[in-house]
């Protein structure tokens, strides 16, 4: 688990699906665990392509974690731009397998192009998460969390709202009036 990277689930499905996967049988126990031919399990592992994905990876395509090496952005901020994909335009996975999502990496850099260009020419009408207003604004994460049901005085009405499944809303608000309160409240 530790040297790859792996969680004991994703390790213990695969074994379970062997069938299908291809995933090598134990050469033995140890008390009462399953053991494998180290080099035997490398192998089968690195047949599988990135990240032990079924088969290799076509060419052109990204990973999360590539988009976020290439484009040095942390992986937190990848997850979180695919998480308002509905009001960022985010484009849609070339590819999924499992939970493993990967890119057409030209169609996302040329989107993250746009975005960021567009952030550039008017970053007033940018609009950020109530959790990005707290990191601008230097508060602790679960400070900010209750600014949407009880804002404090001069707080800025949301810019717009995603309703999200469960009844839950998505409050944005532009970083400019978060930038303007923090400046009011100094």
């Amino acid at each position: 688990m530790a040297r790859y990277g792996l969680g004991r689930s994703t390790l213990e499905k695969w074994f379970r699906e062997r069938a299908s996967t291809g995933h090598p049988e134990p050469d033995g126990r140890l008390g009462q665990r399953l053991t494998w031919d180290a080099d035997a399990w490398h192998a089968w592992y690195a047949s599988r392509g990135p990240a032990g994905n079924a088969g290799p990876v076509p060419s052109g395509l990204a990973s999360r974690d590539e988009l976020a090496e290439t484009h040095g952005l942390s992986k937190h901020a990848l997850k979180e731009l695919w998480a308002a994909r509905e009001t960022n335009g985010h484009p849609e996975p070339a590819r999924r397998h499992g939970k493993a999502l990967y890119w057409d990496a030209e169609e996302w850099a040329s989107w993250y192009r746009g975005l960021v260009s567009s952030r550039d020419e008017a970053p007033e009408k940018e609009l950020v998460t109530l959790a990005e207003a707290g990191r601008l604004l230097g508060l602790a994460p679960g400070t900010v969390t209750v600014y949407a049901s009880r804002p404090p005085k001069g707080w800025p009405e949301p810019a717009e709202e995603v309703r999200l499944g469960g009844g839950r809303v998505r409050r944005l608000y532009r970083r400019s009036d978060v930038l303007a309160y923090a400046e009011r409240k100094a």
